[in-house]
This record gives structure tokens, sequence and C-alpha cells, in this order.
């Protein structure tokens, strides 16, 4: 279901060039600018979380010692490469 969303003018200019320059269509630019800025705030927020994790000298340790029990967990016989 198509929907209409008004975008500024300036913006609307750059999204023509990009779907130009890669051969899409505005509505696929525009979903992939979209998608793109939906993982850019996810992984600042996993960013902040860790921050606040690692301000946390408890919760950073227990991390820590988790991290290395996973670590253990490859152990498949074979050599590193």
């Amino acid at each position: 279901m198509a929907e209409t969303v008004r975008i500024e003018p300036t913006a609307h200019v750059a999204l023509r060039e990009i779907a130009r320059e890669c051969h899409l269509s505005l509505t696929e630019a525009l979903t992939r600018a979209v998608e793109a800025y939906r993982r850019e705030l996810f992984l600042a927020g996993v960013a902040s979380d860790f921050a606040a994790l690692r301000a946390d000298k408890g919760a950073w340790a227990q991390e820590r010692a988790e991290q290395a029990l996973w670590d253990q967990t490859s152990g498949d016989g074979l050599e590193d490469e």
C-alpha cells in the first residue's frame, strides 16, 4: 500500500540524485535510506548501552566473565587459523 510523505525540497533533490546515481526508483532509494537510518539508530543504541555497561565496573566484570565462558565454546578441536 502506497503512502504519501511530504519531505523538504532539498531532501527531494538529494533523494532524486541518489536514485539517479544508483539506478533506483525514488521509492526504492527512500526505502534504502530509511533502512540505513534505522540501522544507524540501532547501532547507536547498542553503543550507548555498552558504554553504560562499561561505566558500571561490576556489571562490566560480569559481562567480561560471560564473554570468556562463551569464548571457550568454540573448542572444535581445530587449531586457530
